[in-house]
């Protein structure tokens, strides 16, 4: 397989601790990231970004690292066109024409149901465009299930990974980050968009992720890498009994994806 795209995660894959490129986990200093990110760009092999992130935040990282395009909000904004980045494309999925957005009534009667568990992912939930940032810990089946029953089986929740204690210390387990999103738009969804755009085949493609949304991903491309923390996932085990593509690094975050984009590189 000849590599000539990455489709990459931040958080928690490329970059490690508190979105730091020069961290691993744990937080000792490192330039294997950075090397291999060189390495990446000599060899010619596009780099595109795949995140939680808004269109904004994805148009300066993708500047800082050399991207040659992004896919933010979790599948529903498309970016490309070289260094500038001023083509761009929103997949609304399943949405209703009729809304612009998701409604704030429904996040308030959702965030409501689940006391302590659920809230906005502040500050990172502001000036999106599609999707709505959450973070806790819930029930992804369960609030699907309620979505249908109250008319709005058009949207689902999907998770993110997991994320610092902190940002919930009176949550008695590890929170992890959610995106609710219209059916239809996930970064899968979008990574095959974007390489029918380019006029690539799946198997020109590689993947890196460290998430169940990450993992949807796998069945777009010709490979699949999951950084070792991804194993840490409660849901990532019984998922990847699912695909025959993945390949789990024993690296963690940045030095996981250095090593899965050393791989692409020597690729035939």
């Amino acid at each position: 397989m000849t590599v000539r795209v990455v489709y990459t995660d931040l958080d928690g894959t490329m970059v490690g601790p508190r979105g730091c490129f020069f961290r691993a986990e744990g937080g000792p200093t490192t330039l294997e990231p950075a090397r291999a990110l060189v390495e990446l760009l000599d060899a010619g092999i596009a780099l595109v970004l795949v995140s939680g992130r808004t269109r904004p935040q994805l148009v300066e990282a993708a500047g800082i690292f050399g991207a040659d395009g992004f896919i933010g909000e979790m599948g529903a904004i498309i970016g490309w066109n070289g260094e500038r980045l001023i083509e761009s494309e929103i997949l609304r999925g399943a949405m209703p024409e009729s809304y612009e957005r998701v409604p704030e009534s429904l996040l308030d009667e959702l965030i409501g149901l689940h006391p302590d568990r659920l809230e906005l992912h502040t500050p990172w939930h502001a000036g999106r465009e599609i999707d709505v940032m959450l973070r806790g810990r819930i029930d992804v089946a369960e609030v699907d299930a309620w979505l249908t029953e109250t008319g709005f089986g058009w949207l689902s929740m999907r998770d993110n990974g997991l994320i610092a204690q902190a940002n919930m210390p009176d949550l008695d387990v590890v929170p992890h980050v959610y995106h609710l999103v219209p059916d239809g738009v996930s970064k899968g969804e979008a990574v095959a968009y974007d390489l029918k755009r380019r006029g690539l085949d799946p198997t020109e493609a590689i993947a890196i992720g460290d998430s169940a949304s990450d993992l949807e991903m796998a069945r777009s491309v010709g490979r699949m890498h999951l950084v070792a923390n991804a194993i840490r996932h409660p849901d990532i085990a019984a998922l990847l009994t699912g695909h025959t593509n993945v390949v789990l690094e024993a690296g963690s975050v940045g030095l996981g994806w250095a090593s899965a984009v050393r791989g692409a590189i020597a690729a035939p």
